[in-house]
């Protein structure tokens, strides 16, 4: 079998793949003899039917089994031996004539070769990274949400700012009847779900078994779900008149803790806070934290944009085309290539850059780092829902994750971005700028 490579243009080539009877005809003939011995056609007994039927019957789509198997290896052999950097995969150029009654074959491949290019990652390339700064609003939010969090539950008399009031919604028509057949639920809210005056006033100082009736179209804030509160179909709710009699069952109200030890201890630990004054900048600090993933997030987007506006290459684009169309279980249309062609080759030229930095630098992801970044994946997932496991139930579940490869996959591709990241903050210049987090909110827009 001889494989032979040639340049038609700069970053694109022919392989040419010729196959003779020496590559494949001793396989084929072992195959037919094992068809001969379990073949059972009427009028001959088992094992014995003429070598010349069972030639006749299965030797062509056993040659080309064998042809295409002597090919999928002859390609990816050639490409490692020749260490040819491609881009896509071998796309086989279209023979309407092959005549498999011949001895000798000869197929040919288009492909895309990587172009060559210059890495320019050093400190004179400038990126911008931001340190967002939570402000004192974003602050209070997070105060207010521990106080309520480690709040304490009261149920007054009447009907009080903030309170939680669970009601039974009749829905009745204009003259405040009940409609027959209409929507009938008990649901709870909360008083900061009204957003008209004259709703809240009407429900101040109501007690259990009061009633009074709202307009639901003119009590509630705009993005506030009615139909999902009530446990009915939104279609339902715009059918109905909107209109409902509320009766009161229960009034309720959460009362915030006070901002004293008792309550810093819950949140932070026994002892590690004592004054309102740490507890505030611990929390600062904290949704800092929070947020760097984010201004992390934004720091590579502008790396990647730095970087492909200084590396200029071509990628062999009537190629890439080709394979867009027809690779994939979903071939695409000319059309719909020519729409998404201008991102998926920012895409690959990127991808390019990263590998061409991985290579070089020797960037790697090691079964043992794979599993430490899991594990801490595993524990920050179980801190959310108040779980702490120990090494070895960490260990047990992370290995569980990582038998499934698709997972397997994408979290060591999380592990090769991390590494990048740093890699990044080491070797270019950072131009470190302290924002807010609207002002962030506003550079990532």
């Amino acid at each position: 079998m001889n494989v032979s490579t040639r340049k038609i243009e700069d970053l694109q080539a022919i392989m040419t793949v010729e196959i003779t009877p020496e590559d494949y005809q001793q396989k084929v003939d072992k195959v037919l003899k094992d068809y001969r011995k379990r073949a059972d056609i009427p009028g001959f007994r088992k094992g014995h039917v003429p070598a010349s039927l069972i030639k006749k019957q299965y030797g062509k789509s056993v040659l080309i089994d064998e042809i295409n198997h002597l090919l999928q290896h002859a390609i990816f052999d050639h490409i490692k031996e020749e260490n040819l950097d491609i881009l896509g995969n071998p796309l086989p150029v279209e023979q309407t004539d092959i005549d498999w009654d011949a001895a000798d074959f000869s197929f040919e491949y288009e492909l895309g070769l990587a172009p060559d290019f210059e890495l320019k990652v050093n400190k004179k390339v400038k990126v911008p990274l931001f340190k967002v700064k939570p402000d004192a609003e974003m602050v209070q939010r997070y105060v207010d949400d521990y106080a309520k969090r480690f709040g304490k539950m009261t149920y007054p008399e009447k009907v009080e700012e903030n309170a939680i009031v669970r009601a039974n919604f009749t829905e009745v028509d204009k003259k405040d009847q009940a409609v027959e057949g209409g929507i009938e639920e008990s649901a709870t809210l909360t008083l900061d779900s009204i957003d008209d005056s004259k709703t809240t006033k009407a429900l101040l100082g109501l007690k259990k078994d009061d009633t009074v009736v709202i307009d639901a179209k003119k009590a509630f804030k705009k993005d506030f779900n009615l139909a999902n509160l009530l446990g009915v179909e939104e279609t339902q709710l715009n059918d109905s008149t909107q209109r409902f009699q509320l009766k009161l069952i229960e009034v309720s109200k959460l009362d915030p803790a006070p901002l004293n030890q008792e309550l810093f201890d819950k949140v932070f630990g026994e002892g590690t806070v004592k004054t309102e004054e740490e507890f505030r900048a611990r929390i600062e600090a904290d949704a800092a934290k929070m947020l760097q993933p984010q201004a992390d997030q934004k720091f590579y987007q502008d790396v990647k944009e730095t970087l492909l506006g200084k590396m200029k290459f071509d990628l062999p684009e009537p190629f890439l085309k080709k394979w867009m169309q027809k690779s994939g279980e979903n071939p695409m249309s000319e059309e719909e290539v020519e729409k998404q062609f201008p991102d998926m080759k920012d895409d690959m030229r990127w991808q390019l850059i990263e590998n061409r930095i991985i290579k070089e630098h020797n960037i790697n992801a090691s079964n043992e780092e794979v599993m430490a970044y899991t594990k801490n994946l595993v524990q920050q997932q179980m801190a959310q829902y108040g779980q702490m496991p120990d090494e070895e139930q960490t260990q047990s579940i992370a290995a569980n994750v990582l038998q499934n490869k698709e997972e397997e996959q994408r979290i060591t591709d999380q592990v090769y971005s991390a590494k990048l990241l740093d890699f990044f903050k080491e070797n270019l210049k950072i131009d470190e700028k302290e924002v807010s987090f609207e002002q962030f909110l506003k550079k990532m827009k």
